[in-house]
């Protein structure tokens, strides 16, 4: 068979997506794919959410921070951002979800928008509600462990 001229070949678009959700989640590309497909075919209905055809290219996470590509058909790329803004929770876990930014190739993509997020949490002992815990800090953002689970705080809190 002869591949399609390159006028005729589908344009894709794709999206740099940043993932963040509590240091002890556990979520890989399958659980991600399948709650995006869910929340497009929410949205969209089946026919929509074909037409954009959502797809995870690469996916990593680790410690509660993330970072994925998206595929998505030109055109489609605010019914994408829409789709992404639905997924609330994965496997279990609440995450947030946000989109970096844009690219016509998938290594534009990576390399203008991702990268930055990997290996950068670090164990630590706060005092919080009067009693010293075990927390995770990334950056300004502090995840202190409770009795039921983790509480997301600021640097500001503990100043």
């Amino acid at each position: 068979m002869k591949h399609l001229p390159k006028h005729l070949q589908p344009r894709w678009r794709y999206l740099a997506v940043e993932v963040e959700s509590w240091p002890d989640a556990s979520i890989d590309r399958g659980d991600f794919q399948r709650e995006l497909w869910y929340a497009a075919q929410n949205l969209y209905g089946d026919a929509g959410s074909a037409a954009a055809d959502l797809t995870v290219l690469s996916f990593s996470f680790a410690d509660g921070d993330g970072e994925t590509v998206v595929r998505a058909y030109r055109g489609t790329e605010g019914r994408a951002r829409a789709a992404l803004a639905c997924i609330s929770e994965v496997n279990g876990s609440p995450v947030g979800v946000r989109v970096a930014g844009i690219s016509g190739t998938v290594r534009a993509c990576e390399e203008r928008y991702l990268g930055r997020r990997a290996g950068n949490s670090e164990q630590r002992d706060v005092a919080f509600e009067n009693e010293s815990r075990s927390a995770v800090v990334r950056g300004s953002r502090v995840d202190v462990r409770g009795a039921g689970g983790f509480v997301g705080a600021t640097q500001l809190d503990f100043e």
